[in-house]
């Protein structure tokens, strides 16, 4: 027979068909807090017995735990498992609280700062002087003073015999300065038919 996981499932159905006893496998143990003691685990494996098959030859229904209660909700703690309390057939006001009690952790409260008005938008945001110092409206309104004329030129021009070049003073920063138009132009009619 095929080993792993398919394996174990076909054997596992054969002994159910046969009513055989199903051996079941050790949960796997959670690792406990640092400065506990912790239990040795059991060597012997549970053993579930299967039910015996009904007499119309169909499988018997499985065991269903009763839904949890309000009262249940209310007892859980931060460490609870709330898996049994989102299933299906779970009465709404009881998923509710346990929802409830699940959000009040302190864990679910952090801001994330991706929310979208989170920030205190009454205080501005002043812009740093030398960037008002480049806006030309920042110049036309007088809100901020008229540099005084240096001794030397801000432009320098070097002319040589074959090419003149002219070297300028670069914005401090990118975002002001004209970009190129990379728009596709006027599409060209091409050639008419003759």
């Amino acid at each position: 027979m095929a080993d792993g996981f398919l394996g174990r499932w076909a054997q596992r159905k054969a002994d159910a068909r046969q009513g055989k006893p199903l051996v079941e496998p050790e949960p796997p143990v959670k690792p406990a807090p640092p400065g506990t003691a912790v239990p040795s685990p059991s060597p012997v494996a549970t053993v579930v017995q299967a039910p015996p098959p009904s007499s119309d030859g169909a499988p018997p229904e499985p065991a269903v735990p009763p839904p949890p209660t309000l009262q249940e909700a209310q007892a859980l703690g931060q460490d609870s498992d709330f898996k049994p309390f989102i299933a299906k057939g779970v009465d709404p006001a009881v998923r509710n609280a346990a929802m409830k009690k699940l959000f009040t952790d302190p864990h679910y409260n952090v801001m994330d700062r991706l929310d979208t008005y989170i920030d205190d938008y009454s205080q501005a945001d002043p812009l740093p002087l030398s960037m008002l110092r480049q806006m030309a409206s920042a110049q036309f309104l007088k809100l901020v003073d008229e540099e005084p004329e240096s001794a030397g030129p801000t432009t320098t021009t070097t002319t040589t015999t074959t090419t003149t070049t002219t070297t300028r003073q670069d914005h401090a920063h990118t975002d002001l300065r004209l970009q190129p138009d990379h728009a596709p132009g006027e599409p060209d009619p091409g050639r008419r038919a003759e």
